[in-house]
């Protein structure tokens, strides 16, 4: 097919040439699809993201919907305040660009790879981005799937829920924006955010 052809000719000329961590669809998906956010049962996902992984080249599979490029997807919150963000104009995904987002995400290399990987790779990129220094806790809270527009056809998302009571936090170069918003006052930017921010936020907090 065209992407065994692709790869195996090197066909990559002019091309900023990266591999991201992906998943066949078919195979994440076996029990059946669906869309939104998912709480429960997301163990069986997670064992098929760890065993069925593969790295594959970015160009290619942001056009392929028989692969879901994953995307660990991190919400900083505090008890009555959650982070919220502008994706800059020329963000490395262009569907997104200006978007609000209350979620700090990235593609999966090789490299960011380990045991504990989801985890441990979404410290860093929150590193790489966020200028924060207090303590804070994190888990895998759920994962989400969008196939309604083209971005959310080709990833799937593992929503990480920090939690924190230090405000003590800034943006780095990244991002164009970023500020703690009331959770009263969030919905003020809803129309302006990208879809998977509107689904979790929607099921996490839920407008009033």
């Amino acid at each position: 097919d065209k992407l065994k052809m692709e790869i195996k000719n090197n066909n990559f000329k002019n091309i900023n040439y990266e591999e991201v961590l992906v998943v066949e669809t078919k195979k994440l998906f076996k029990d059946g699809c669906f869309s939104g956010v998912k709480t429960k049962d997301i163990t069986k996902l997670l064992d098929c993201i760890k065993q069925d992984k593969q790295f594959l080249p970015r160009h290619l599979m942001e056009e392929d919907p028989n692969y879901k490029q994953i995307i660990p997807y991190i919400v900083f919150y505090t008890d009555h305040k959650i982070f919220l963000m502008q994706r800059k104009n020329n963000s490395s995904e262009q569907r997104l660009k200006n978007k609000m987002s209350i979620g700090i995400g990235g593609h999966i290399r090789s490299i960011d790879t380990n045991s504990d990987f989801i985890i441990n790779w979404a410290a860093r990129e929150f590193k790489e981005e966020i200028d924060f220094d207090g303590a804070y806790s994190s888990k895998i809270i759920g994962i989400i799937n969008d196939d309604s527009n083209d971005v959310g056809k080709v990833h799937l998302g593992i929503i990480i829920g920090m939690h924190s009571n230090d405000e003590n936090i800034k943006i780095k170069s990244e991002l164009k924006s970023g500020e703690l918003i009331l959770k009263s006052e969030i919905y003020n930017y809803f129309e302006d955010m990208e879809e998977w921010s509107k689904l979790i936020l929607n099921y996490f907090w839920p407008k009033d």
